[in-house]
């Protein structure tokens, strides 16, 4: 059975999302971030990332912010619990460090 006309299923690539985390106009980020085990070695990496970027859209908090929550939501139902806590303390540490 042919695909149907405007399918993307034969162009998009399986991991977009790895895609977008390594090129997004967003940021540039550090190598590892998202492997970090702390909030706030996260939160600090993100902030650096975004506060030197030129490349992105928004504020630095929202590109920051934009990016974990994207890593979180990519992730899913694969992110552990305590993965995903520390990923949500990152979040609460980025906030602290805009002073939001």
């Amino acid at each position: 059975m042919p695909a149907a006309a405007g399918s993307k299923a034969a162009t998009t690539p399986k991991r977009w999302s790895q895609s977008v985390t390594k090129n997004s106009n967003a940021l540039d980020l550090e190598p590892g971030v998202f492997a970090l085990r702390s909030p706030a070695g996260i939160a600090r990496s993100l902030k650096r990332s975004a506060d030197t970027s030129n490349r992105r859209k928004g504020s630095p908090f929202q590109s920051a912010m934009s990016m974990l929550n994207f890593y979180i939501n990519r992730a899913g139902k694969s992110l552990s619990a305590q993965r995903k806590k520390l990923l949500n303390d990152a979040k609460t540490e980025l906030r602290r460090l805009y002073s939001r």
